[in-house]
């Protein structure tokens, strides 16, 4: 038996890093301003880690964008697999080549390219999709905040987020 409703515990959830970072600062700033020694140095690293936590947090909480869209996503040891209603597919993060948001798909999707095999796609809100946030932010040279400011806009265009080796001239910039 719960006592939250299930619609409260799904936001709690969704700001799980922000309210935990939050509870960090404040025990951080009563130990940093009230102890001595040991326990003010200690407070004064709960600040430090707390906002670090609250940065990740507010990235991780810009990515999640529901999960009531079609199919499931699982991230395994590296391995990406989407189970959805019509196609599906696995890629392994270490041999992506181009990473794209697709935004003429409703709902938008992310395709993930692997040399040898034809694009995976996945549905930005498909169940698990948070998962990919990790590999994602793994991958070498992506920039986190494009990413999210891209998942925001909207058009009738396609994206492309990352790529291992450029496929454009070295004078051309992505954007």
């Amino acid at each position: 038996m719960s006592f939250i409703r299930p619609e409260a515990r799904d936001a709690l959830w969704r700001w799980r890093e922000l309210i935990v970072a939050a509870l960090m600062l404040l025990v951080g700033l009563k130990w940093a301003f009230t102890s001595h020694g040991v326990t003010e140095v200690t407070g004064w690293a709960l600040i430090m880690v707390s906002l670090i936590i609250a940065v990740v947090g507010a990235q991780r909480l810009r990515f999640r964008l529901g999960t009531d869209g079609p199919g499931v996503v699982r991230v395994d040891e590296g391995q990406i697999a989407y189970f959805g209603p019509l196609t599906g597919g696995a890629v392994a993060a270490s041999e992506l080549q181009r990473l794209r948001l697709d935004h003429t798909a409703k709902p938008p999707h992310w395709v993930l390219e692997q040399e040898g095999q034809g694009p995976l796609e996945i549905p930005v809100n498909a169940t698990g999709h948070e998962a990919l946030f990790d590999v994602f932010a793994a991958l070498p040279g992506l920039r986190t905040e494009r990413m999210l400011a891209e998942l925001r806009r909207q058009g009738p265009h396609q994206v492309v987020i990352w790529e291992r080796s450029p496929s454009r001239p070295a004078h051309h910039r992505l954007h």
